[in-house]
């Protein structure tokens, strides 16, 4: 058997008849195919270095097997798959096809070519002005630069001594000005997958693509050769994106989500893309990941007048009202206390799953400097502070971070030193008499350590200083009764 019929099935030729086959074989004679001819055949046998393709005529076609092969050095077909080829010699048993017009033609083929609009292979030689000297079957050919490639060629020098297959667009002078085109049979090709991979896929599907183009708004993805679609910025991820190289960059490899393909008649295809809905909404699950009264790390993504947006899992970002920034001092700027990009420890407050709100705070992350300061600060004791505001009812002064007490004015003007606290300024320390505290109210009254004695200040001393001694006691009543 020969080796073009040795992969058929001998029970596919049991199953036709000898009249079917004359049939089919009487009705090829008379079909005549000429060089450049376009033949569209089926695969009817594959060899080791052949391939056997039926023209449609009574002689069969052959290709050299290493011409179909895939950019991975891969043969892609299989028998019955449909090829389209361009004759390049006959003969009385067999036709030889090809992917173009190559050395196996002549070059008087390539008027034919140019009139046909047949692929001819050539070879890139020389960068000129312009565009490039490209070699055909021995003859010079001008390339221009703009035909080259169906994208902007930057660097023309990448493209010497690649071989690639053209398009003749003038032929003139018997072959002395030729004028070629690759861009052109690019644009053919392109159209063919277009048209392959819009039929095999569909609304909802995730494919690959590589990133092409930045744009403010969003970032341009190639999905198939020629198929370009655009992911919007706010389909990036599911975080909030200011840019977004943020997120891809070019040439970037990225599995993309098809959310709508819109055909246009006579223009390609607008295609909408996601990146982020090729993952789930990190909110679907919210209610196993987080709880109320977690204490988690975020990253600060956004300041507003009225607190602080920070991002405790990709996607999922909560509100830090300017009233949770802080116990120690009160926060009127956002960024008085934080800043984009920052990572801060908060608490979460409270989670709404239906309207996708969470409440943080920070200050709680911190601890609460007034708990038990009943026991830190216990009445009568006396303690060293800082003057952090002097107002006309009274001076604040600060025990601690967060914890600040207030000195009235009475209790000032009844210190035997009053006049010294009338010369502190902000900053300043002092000891102080701790009077009164009420945690609950977060209030601690202060008093001055020497006190005149019409103030009843010793009323909240310990009972050891309240103990005097007799001798004591009546030098004391003398000297009241000498006043």
């Amino acid at each position: 058997m020969s080796e073009k019929f040795k992969d058929n099935d001998p029970e596919d030729l049991d199953e036709m008849s000898f009249e079917e086959l004359f049939n089919s074989y009487d009705a090829k004679v008379g079909q005549e195919l000429k060089q450049g001819d376009v033949v569209e055949g089926k695969i009817i046998s594959i060899g080791r270095a052949s391939v056997y393709i039926d023209t449609g005529t009574k002689s069969d076609g052959v290709v050299d097997k290493i011409e179909l092969l895939d950019e991975n050095g891969e043969f892609p077909f299989q028998v019955n798959d449909q090829l389209k080829l361009y004759v390049v010699s006959l003969s009385e048993s067999e036709v030889i096809l090809s992917k173009a017009i190559s050395g196996a033609g002549k070059a008087a083929m390539l008027e034919d070519a140019s009139r046909n609009l047949t692929p001819v292979e050539g070879k890139v030689t020389e960068v000129i002005k312009g565009g490039f000297s490209v070699d055909i079957l021995g003859k010079r050919a001008f390339c221009p630069v703009s035909q080259m490639d169906v994208r902007y060629v930057e660097t023309p020098e990448d493209y010497l001594g690649q071989t690639h297959h053209f398009l003749i667009s003038r032929f003139e002078e018997k072959g002395r000005n030729i004028v070629v085109s690759r861009r052109d049979l690019l644009n053919e090709q392109i159209k063919e997958e277009q048209e392959a991979f819009l039929a095999k896929v569909s609304e909802g599907d995730i494919v690959q693509g590589s990133v092409t183009k930045l744009m403010p708004f969003g970032a341009f993805i190639e999905i198939a050769p020629g198929v370009e679609g655009m992911a919007h910025i706010s389909e990036l991820s599911w975080s909030r994106v200011e840019k977004p190289d943020e997120v891809v960059q070019s040439r970037d490899k990225v599995n993309v989500k098809l959310l709508k393909i819109e055909v246009r008649e006579g223009n390609t295809p607008k295609i909408s893309l996601s990146i982020k809905q090729v993952d789930a909404n990190p909110w679907d699950n919210m209610g196993s990941a987080f709880s109320p009264g977690d204490q988690v790390t975020g990253k600060v993504i956004r300041l507003a007048a009225f607190g602080a947006f920070v991002e405790i899992a990709p996607g999922v970002d909560g509100l830090v009202h300017i009233s949770e920034m802080s116990h120690t001092r009160r926060v009127l700027r956002p960024e008085d206390v934080v800043q984009v990009g920052e990572q801060v420890q908060v608490v979460i407050k409270a989670i709404d799953q239906d309207s996708k709100r969470i409440s943080l705070s920070i200050k709680d992350g911190l601890g609460d400097p007034w708990t038990g300061v009943t026991t830190k600060y216990v009445p009568g004791a006396v303690v060293d502070v800082t003057l952090e505001k002097k107002e006309t009812f009274g001076f604040f002064m600060n025990l601690e971070p967060g914890v600040t007490g207030l000195m009235p004015m009475s209790n000032i003007r009844n210190a035997s030193s009053s006049a010294d606290y009338d010369k502190l300024k902000p900053g300043d320390s002092v000891s102080v008499l701790i009077q009164e505290v009420d945690e609950d109210n977060r209030r601690i009254t202060l008093a001055s350590p020497d006190q005149k004695e019409s103030d009843d200040w010793k009323s909240f001393a310990p009972d050891s200083k309240k103990e005097m001694g007799t001798m004591e006691r009546l030098l004391r009543e003398a000297m009241e009764k000498k006043k």
